[in-house]
């Protein structure tokens, strides 16, 4: 049987702290988590630990990357498509009204603004109505 030589550490009380709160949350003691933060610290491969950890971390970043990039592309393939939808089907206005629909699509404007800066504060997103809004087709 191994006998384990016995050390004794200062601490900064704030790591003592996370020490012994980890160690808590493992049901493990202090002792153990200490004896395998040691080991892994002078382990020879825990350099190759550490680039692989941040491989993955980077790896997850480039996915989500990736999606942004995928959604905002949609965002913007939906504006667009709907900009020449509403272009190409609403026949321009009459002389006379032209000033007048100026006028209200100011008015508009700022209301659309207002509403979107609100949304965009507090209320839910589009992304978050979809689902709900759409119902399940039955085949």
């Amino acid at each position: 049987m191994t006998t384990k030589t016995p050390l004794s550490v200062y601490l900064d009380p704030d790591i003592m702290r996370a020490l012994a709160a980890y160690a808590d949350r493992r049901g493990k003691s202090r002792s153990l988590i200490a004896e395998a933060a040691i080991a892994s610290f002078l382990s020879p491969d825990a350099d190759e630990q550490r680039e692989a950890a941040i491989a993955k971390r980077l790896d997850r970043l480039d996915r989500r990357n990736n999606r942004l990039e995928r959604d905002v592309g949609i965002g913007v393939e939906m504006i667009a498509l709907f900009v020449r939808f509403w272009l190409s089907n609403t026949p321009p206005p009459p002389e006379v009204e032209r000033a007048a629909m100026r006028r209200q699509g100011g008015d508009r404007y700022d209301a659309f603004i207002e509403a979107l800066g609100r949304r965009l504060a507090k209320g839910p997103k589009v992304r978050q109505e979809i689902g709900e809004d759409i119902a399940p087709q039955e085949e």
